[in-house]
């Protein structure tokens, strides 16, 4: 009858209907606890990677597992803001690690470009199973950088642990390293004296951030052109974190009897006495400076007159030469007084004794300022520390030697 008809017609609709509804709560419920690892992602214009990409609380105890007192502590970590990626994921992003997706290998071990599911860029930093030093590393990347957030440092999206193995996921940096500019011969062209002075700028403010403004005071002690990123931009960031240090408000200087960094940028306490502070990264932030105007290493510099990129400086200068040590590519597009007075900034950055260096509020305010008179620095005589160790930028392509090892 059409009565029966018609009541079977509703208990379908409503059967139906509670179907989908449940359905509904169900798939909320599962997106509301993914999304609980998500707020180190809220950051204007950009996009989010799926859900999916991402392990649940729930699921923690089971995706990190790992040797070393690692997983312990990755757990920990895995209790805060930064999300915990899929080792599927990750795999499937980086097309299972390939060499196509490789951007660089260094002593802790390799770097690849990712494309996770939904669209964002990443850069997996893998951990390489024989560095012990990396290990450690690891574990102060993780917990420290998420603590900070500066427009001139590299964000740290999450984390991924799978039995031995250990990665570290950034944001993609299209231009990759300041390095691969500054020194090459054709790239180095592309840099005019504007944003050569942007990027010697956007690198003092996140120094700045690091020593004085940040919740924490942060000693970087690896600063170097391969640790210094490039967005689409060129807005410098700050990168690699595995070597820095916290130090405590009343702290103004440590030492250690494990020197690591990279010779060329190491100030002379911390190279031979195990010494650091925060102008121990003034004095590397120097050498950058002078490094972005020559467009030359001071790793490896030798002339005939000249032991160091530092004194070949200091002796242009004092000649009044200055204008003659900035790369001829951007001769026609600098301001003679903003690039000598960088000169002398970058000179005084790297003065032997650590108090007669400048603080980083004092670079910001000596590199703006037209008015405020430059002492002329001394010259530095501790300037024979050559050589590269250490660590590897997050695209630097070439293999570097331990100091341990």
């Amino acid at each position: 009858t059409k009565s029966k008809i018609s009541n079977l017609f509703k208990i379908i609709t409503f059967l139906v209907g509670a179907l989908v509804l449940g359905v509904l709560v169900y798939l909320l419920w599962r997106f509301k606890d993914n999304l609980k690892g998500f707020s180190i992602f809220n950051w204007k214009n950009k996009r989010l990677p799926l859900s999916d990409d991402l392990v649940r609380n729930d699921e923690l105890s089971a995706e990190l597992s790992g040797p070393d007192g690692l997983a312990r502590d990755a757990k920990q970590v895995g209790g805060t803001d930064i999300p915990v990626f899929k080792f599927s994921s990750i795999e499937a992003a980086t097309n299972f690690f390939s060499e196509e997706n490789k951007l660089g290998l260094g002593g802790f071990g390799s770097v690849y470009k990712g494309n996770l599911f939904g669209g964002q860029e990443i850069a997996v930093k893998r951990l390489s199973r024989k560095s012990s030093q990396g290990i450690e590393e690891f574990k102060n990347e993780v917990m420290l950088i998420a603590k900070l957030q500066h427009r001139n440092l590299v964000r740290l999206f999450g984390f991924c642990i799978k039995g031995e193995d250990k990665m570290l996921i950034y944001e993609y940096m299209p231009n990759r390293s300041l390095d691969r500019f500054i020194f090459d011969p054709v790239k180095r062209m592309q840099l005019n004296w504007k944003t050569r002075f942007e990027i010697i700028e956007g690198i003092a403010r996140g120094l700045l951030y690091l020593h004085r403004d940040s919740r924490l005071r942060i000693i970087h002690r690896d600063l170097k052109a391969s640790n210094i990123l490039l967005d689409e931009e060129m807005n410098p960031k700050i990168s690699d974190f595995g070597m820095a240090r916290i130090f405590g408000t009343n702290e103004n200087e440590a030492s250690t009897n494990r020197v690591v960094g990279t010779y060329g940028y190491m100030s002379p306490e911390y190279a031979m006495e195990g010494l650091f502070s925060v102008k121990s990264d003034v004095y590397s932030f120097g050498i950058l400076l002078l490094e972005i105007i020559t467009s030359k290493k001071n790793f490896g510099f030798r002339t005939l007159e000249h032991s160091s990129l530092i004194v070949y400086a200091w002796h242009h200068l004092k000649e009044g030469k200055g204008m003659e040590l900035i790369d001829p590519c951007m001769r026609d597009t600098c301001s003679t007084d903003e690039v000598l007075r960088c000169i002398q900034v970058g000179l005084l950055c790297v003065q032997d004794s650590a108090p007669n260096r400048p603080a980083m509020p004092s670079v910001m305010l000596l590199l703006k300022s037209e008015t405020v008179d430059l002492p002329f620095p001394k010259l530095p005589r501790s300037t024979s520390i050559t050589g590269s160790t250490g660590t590897c930028s997050l695209f630097e392509s070439q293999e570097i030697e331990s100091l341990n090892g």
